[in-house]
């Protein structure tokens, strides 16, 4: 099958007379053959100006926990456009938001609200080094904590071709793009991840100097690699042991594998947690979350947190409505999701043993990452690096000519609105693709 994208890639050609690159996120254009220009989406399917209909499992990459265009998602934003998008002053609408972050994440004394995941970490390593006086953070290789300078470092992807893409050694991190300043991660020291002796030693040797660690509770970008046993765990033991800020980047994961997000399912409290993506249901918001004498500082201004659109009361009634929807029938939505995921993952699975292709996937409930390897394991990001990324950019592609959207890295996220039937044709599709590879 031969698809035709005409008209997606002469409104491409058009966008790059005005848009810089021509789309508004640099991981667009790693899409093969073209990026596609959307005409509209709904359920779990999107069509593209050529009218082209897919089986959507890039979700926005992440946000669309509801799908496309979700009746009651819908519905609230109707009615909170009706009564203005954002006033500059405050309203119920954060109040209510704000409360039931408190009631739903195990966490969180108070939130403060922002407008995206890489915003909320910014505001949680500042209030980690007022907290704690200190200035160094670890973090580790293979984790994304959103593209601020302070933060922001290298790590293959086939999502983008990154212009400083290095190997961190001796702890340094490497930039994450030309123009980075080259003292903006001078206080950022990197770690494997899920190598609890490296963890323990640079606690101890630098504790006086580290002011927090931020990981991932499940590395999903890059392998949907879970931690290994105990070791979240032992990290919140040495963390509180030598008074450094435990910071958990659930923007991903947030809202995702429960109610209560990845920390709440594995019995974690973490200090602070970041959110996001799936908080909004598509629309921008974000918070930070967190231990009561750490949110103080904002209170009693030691801390600024600022930001014009912080709280839009648009925001806040997509975040509500889309929360509200999670959560009803004591979770029944994410039964449902798991259901579909594992559904899916186990035909994808009989598919790679039928055609004998070295491959292997990652589940963390409605989240997984597929990808072509000889490896019978993939627990840690080395092993993760050595897959073969340009085989499955191939597998992508041609995954879209049979009317499925799949992300070119490999991670797939299920929304609550795929189903049976959406699985049925997606297996079939791949089995057709497979067979070409």
């Amino acid at each position: 099958m031969t698809l035709s994208i005409e008209k997606s890639k002469q409104l491409l050609a058009d966008s790059k007379q005005y848009l810089a690159g021509g789309v508004a996120s640099s991981l667009r254009a790693a899409m093969k053959p073209t990026p596609l220009f959307v005409e509209s989406g709904y359920g779990p399917r999107i069509r593209d100006v050529d009218g082209n209909e897919y089986i959507d499992y890039l979700l926005a990459y992440g946000p669309l926990i509801l799908g496309h265009a979700h009746p009651s998602l819908a519905e609230g934003m109707s009615q909170a456009l009706k009564r203005g998008v954002t006033y500059g002053l405050q309203h119920s609408g954060e109040i209510e938001l704000a409360k039931l972050l408190t009631e739903i994440l195990p966490c969180a004394d108070r939130v403060a609200l922002s407008g995206s995941g890489t915003e909320a970490v910014m505001l949680a390593l500042r209030l980690s080094r007022a907290y704690t006086g200190k200035s160094k953070v670890i973090r580790f290789h293979g984790h994304f904590h959103g593209w601020s300078d302070a933060i922001f470092t290298s790590f293959p992807s086939a999502d983008m071709n990154q212009a400083a893409v290095g190997s961190a050694s001796d702890n340094i991190a490497p930039p994450g793009t030309n123009g980075q300043s080259e003292n903006s991660l001078q206080d950022i020291i990197m770690l494997p991840w899920n190598d609890l002796e490296a963890l323990e030693a640079t606690l101890l040797r630098e504790k006086d100097q580290i002011a927090a660690v931020i990981t991932e509770p499940i590395m999903c970008n890059n392998g949907c690699i879970s931690p290994k046993p105990g070791y979240l765990e032992r990290m919140r033991e040495l963390t509180e042991q030598y008074g450094i800020v435990m910071i958990m980047d659930e923007v991903i994961t947030g809202f995702r594998l429960g109610l209560g997000g990845a920390h709440g399912k594995m019995g974690l409290k973490p200090d602070l947690v970041t959110v996001g993506k799936a908080m909004g249901g598509g629309f921008a918001i974000s918070a930070v979350a967190g231990k009561r004498e750490l949110m103080a500082l904002i209170e009693n201004g030691t801390v600024s947190h600022l930001g014009t659109l912080n709280g839009n009361f648009a925001a806040t009634s997509a975040a509500l409505a889309t929360l509200r929807e999670l959560g009803k029938d004591n979770g029944r939505i994410y039964t449902h999701m798991e259901q579909t995921a594992d559904l899916l993952v186990q035909g994808i699975r009989a598919l790679l043993e039928k055609h004998r292709i070295p491959g292997l996937v990652n589940q963390a409930g409605p989240v997984f990452h597929m990808m072509f390897t000889s490896e019978t394991k993939v627990e840690d990001f080395a092993t993760f690096n050595k897959r073969d990324a340009a085989k499955y950019s191939r597998f992508a592609e041609l995954m879209l000519e049979e009317g499925v959207l799949v992300r070119p890295s490999g991670l797939w996220y299920v929304s609550a609105v795929h189903g049976e039937n959406e699985v049925t044709a997606t297996i079939e599709a791949m089995d057709r693709v497979l067979a070409k590879l």
